[in-house]
């Protein structure tokens, strides 16, 4: 793994309070630890991310240079807090390493080749796993883990014994635990068309209004809607 230099700077203080006014000031919260004691420092977090950018898996190995001293120490950023809401970097755990003893660290999966399943009966590759937890010494440390997916048919399952480690890195991960997988096509629905069922309205039905007691039924013309006529006046 390529090593990346990283300018850390002491400081004094901790708590929120003080947290709160470094992140004010640009700067973001971090510590270093493994080296026989904690040492509380501060770190530009966009070249933290920088460094991030490309890279696959959650391990950076670093070279420390602090701030003012002349010293530099070989590290890795074991851990990252995040503002769950501006997604803004917040603190930053960095562990000190030594270059003759093995650390554990966490690396990518990167599927390599086309899936068989794929190729031929459209099926849908599936990542399992993302990331990988091996042993190795720090400047062993692989980039990636690379997969060989090609040979998986529709149903099969690529499973950790099935990974090649590189030279000098071990595998923690339980063999049967499952990488990459292939599934069948998704079936296309099909929508049946809509019926509409036909609806016979009904004739309407005018009944006539009861008669209250002591009312006279209304002449047949009325009935009928017409008009009735004028009375000829007297001569």
């Amino acid at each position: 793994m390529q090593m990346q230099e990283l300018t850390i700077k002491r400081r004094e203080g901790t708590g929120k309070q003080v947290a709160k006014r470094l992140r004010r000031e640009g700067v973001v919260p971090a510590i270093v630890y493994g080296g026989g004691q904690t040492v509380p420092v501060t770190v530009d977090p966009k070249a933290v991310l920088r460094m991030l950018v490309g890279h696959e898996g959650t391990t950076q190995l670093l070279t420390l240079k602090v701030d003012g001293e002349g010293a530099t120490r070989m590290a890795i950023i074991r851990a990252m807090q995040f503002d769950p809401v501006t997604e803004r970097l917040l603190h930053v755990d960095l562990q000190e390493v030594s270059a003759d003893k093995p650390i554990t660290v966490r690396v990518g999966v990167h599927p390599a080749g086309e899936a068989v399943g794929v190729r031929d009966t459209k099926g849908i590759l599936n990542l399992v796993l993302h990331e990988l937890t091996v042993s190795c010494l720090p400047a062993a440390i692989p980039e990636r883990i690379d997969a060989d997916v090609s040979g998986l048919a529709i149903g099969d399952v690529l499973t950790i014994a099935d990974l090649q480690a590189p030279e000098g890195v071990r595998i923690l991960n339980d063999p049967g635990q499952a990488v990459a997988t292939v599934a069948p096509p998704m079936a296309e629905e099909v929508v049946a068309p809509a019926v509409t069922a036909a609806v016979t309205a009904e004739p309407e039905v005018l009944t006539e209004r009861k008669l209250k007691e002591g009312e006279e039924a209304p002449a047949d013309d009325a009935k009928k809607g017409r008009r009735p006529e004028k009375a000829e006046k007297d001569k």
